[in-house]
């Protein structure tokens, strides 16, 4: 039997503080922005992509960068979704953030659960936290609802079991968006659903993703021999994967000593899907339906 029900996840956190009462005027620091001479050579329909629409401001959204470093214990609202396999934990107050994916049979994290609340300037308007699964949308970057509350209901499932709806009007593109999160009676797959909406008479520009935070040192594997590598320093390269050109196996994020992007380029026809697996070949696998071509493997670096 699947059920939808309410908790309270206490941690040690840091308060987000008020918003900063200036306003964003300026774009979002590029840091994933390409030298216009790699993107002359990149093939066409990347390089639109990567060109396109680019944020001018932050309006109407604000800086959030009143946090601190002292934390202090404290309860964040939860909404649980489980069944006799799996156990979701959601913070609806955080963005939605998927918080937690314990795997009942075998009494696994799927995902890496941060044990404390931190946030850090990673967001597109500042204060953004490590962990867990994290929906995104808008622009290159993390969603400016990072550290925000989005509406939360339980609804009829397309199985006719509870789901969790979550939902909220993105202000940067102008665009409602919804993520629905069902687990089916004995399924060990969480599902999950994103609907945005368009409401404007015009084409309006969109970029989604997810973002699933692993323990480090899983190996992450995905189908693809190769992979466009950025470094943040204004470059784009299609290299080889799993094993580099310097011999590095790139599956293994430890071996990574600098932070790094490698965009899977996944075979027309190829099943979209990413792994993060235990030395036994068990794990998190993730897959999509085939409009969500893309898969990237992110590294923080191990260097200092």
């Amino acid at each position: 039997m699947t059920t939808v029900r309410r908790a309270v996840l206490t941690l040690p956190a840091a308060l987000l503080g008020p918003d900063n009462p200036l306003p964003a005027l300026r774009a979002p620091a590029g840091a994933h922005a390409v030298d216009p001479r790699t993107l002359a050579d990149l093939p066409r329909d990347m390089a639109r992509g990567i060109g396109r629409d680019p944020l001018r401001s932050l309006l109407p959204a604000p800086v959030r960068d009143g946090y601190g470093r002292e934390r202090t214990p404290a309860d964040l609202d939860a909404l649980v979704i489980e069944n006799d396999r799996l156990r979701a934990t959601v913070l609806p107050g955080l963005g939605g953030r998927l918080h937690s994916l314990h795997h009942k049979p075998t009494g696994r994290e799927l995902l890496y659960r941060n044990p404390v609340f931190q946030p850090a300037a990673f967001a597109l308007n500042g204060a953004w936290f490590s962990g867990g699964v994290e929906w995104n949308i808008g622009a290159t970057g993390h969603t400016a609802l990072s550290c925000s509350p989005l509406h939360a209901a339980v609804v009829r499932a397309p199985d006719g079991g509870p789901m969790l709806r979550l939902w909220e009007w993105e202000r940067l593109r102008d665009l409602p968006f919804q993520v629905d999160l069902w687990l089916p009676e004995d399924s060990d797959f969480l599902y999950v659903a994103v609907r945005i909406r368009n409401p404007h008479e015009r084409t309006a520009p969109v970029y989604w993703w997810s973002n699933i935070a692993v323990p480090e040192d899983r190996r992450i594997l995905a189908p693809a021999d190769a992979a466009w590598h950025h470094g943040y320093d204004r470059g784009l390269d299609r290299v080889a994967v799993p094993v580099t050109e310097d011999g590095t196996d790139r599956t293994y994020p430890r071996n990574s000593t600098h932070a790094a992007d490698w965009f899977y380029d996944l075979p027309d026809g190829q099943r979209r899907w990413i792994a993060a697996l235990d030395p036994d070949g068990t794990g998190l696998v993730q897959t999509s339906t085939d409009p969500l071509r893309g898969r990237k493997l992110f590294v923080w670096g191990t260097g200092r």
